[in-house]
């Protein structure tokens, strides 16, 4: 009996390293916009994935937005679907409501997640915002705890310097849990905005999960061409895992802000760092 704990403790470490690879926190939730930008767009304040990334950013243009989302990757069947509002015009306060249901698997087992979350932010002037983000997880299946239900905490903040360049700060997952799925990251992000070309950069560190600090790098490019056809292309390395991932998307835009948008990204990397990932997400904007 002795001779085989070895075996059973290694099995359990196995078991609960490729649990935190496959659902990765929810961290790699985002738009069909944010995956071809490998996922450097949190400084930006253009799209709903403002509301799980920097909270702050929701407050940085007057509009309101509607959008819908899907993911499917292709390699471990892995999917999402999720429905986003924001609005940043009928009140100083602007707010945000998101909320995605996704189906995702481990080494235990398929496993249902229903992950909401609601945004507050407050433009202190036309260059500083700051915010908030509550968020409520409910997932049953494979994972251990089998059930769980489970809230916690981001804050973001976020500069705009002169008329091209915004700064961003956020903090994930502050307090309310210590679910792994839930754990603890920050988040420095730069934008620039020049004419029809938009850019971005973020580095992610973690200083919580593993032993050695985590950090992933990402950057990205959005061209618009004709006003109305956005071409887009990002990157983004983990520093842990040692993969990378490469995304790429275009658009269809209306004149109003709405559109389509597509992705598609391919990871890179030994063992379970692989995967091709496909996005799709519509836009409705007023404002």
């Amino acid at each position: 009996m002795l001779s085989r704990l070895p075996l059973l403790l290694a099995l359990c470490v196995s078991a609960a390293a490729h649990a935190q690879a496959e659902f990765d926190d929810l961290r790699d939730i985002s738009s069909a916009r944010g995956y071809a930008m490998g996922g450097a767009t949190l400084a930006h304040g253009l799209g709903t994935e403002s509301i799980l990334g920097n909270p702050a950013a929701i407050a940085l243009f007057k509009m309101y937005r509607i959008e819908l989302h899907g993911a499917w990757d292709t390699s471990d069947k892995d999917a999402f679907a999720g429905v986003s509002l924001m609005d940043a015009k009928t009140s100083a306060v602007a707010a945000g409501l998101d909320y995605h249901i996704l189906s995702l698997r481990n080494g235990a087992g398929r496993a249902t997640a229903h992950f909401t979350t609601l945004a507050l932010a407050l433009p202190l002037s036309s260059g500083l915002m700051i915010g908030s983000s509550l968020h409520y997880l409910r997932l049953k299946g494979g994972f251990d705890p089998l059930k769980v239900n489970d809230t916690s905490v981001d804050a973001g903040l976020l500069v705009r310097l002169g008329g091209s360049y915004t700064l961003g700060f956020s903090a994930h997952n502050l307090v309310g849990t210590d679910n792994p799925l839930l754990s603890r990251y920050y988040s420095a992000h730069l934008g620039f905005f020049t004419g029809l070309l938009t850019l971005g950069a973020d580095v992610r560190a973690d200083f919580e999960t593993e032993e050695k600090n985590i950090f992933t790098y990402s950057g990205g490019a959005e061209y618009l061409v004709g006003q109305a056809i956005p071409l887009r292309l990002g990157y983004s390395y983990d520093t842990f895992r040692r993969t990378s991932q490469l995304g790429v998307g275009f658009g269809f835009m209306t004149q109003e802000g709405g559109g389509i948008d597509f992705a598609y990204r391919h990871d890179f990397g030994k063992g379970e760092g692989r995967g091709r990932l496909l996005s799709l997400s519509i836009r409705m904007q007023v404002g």
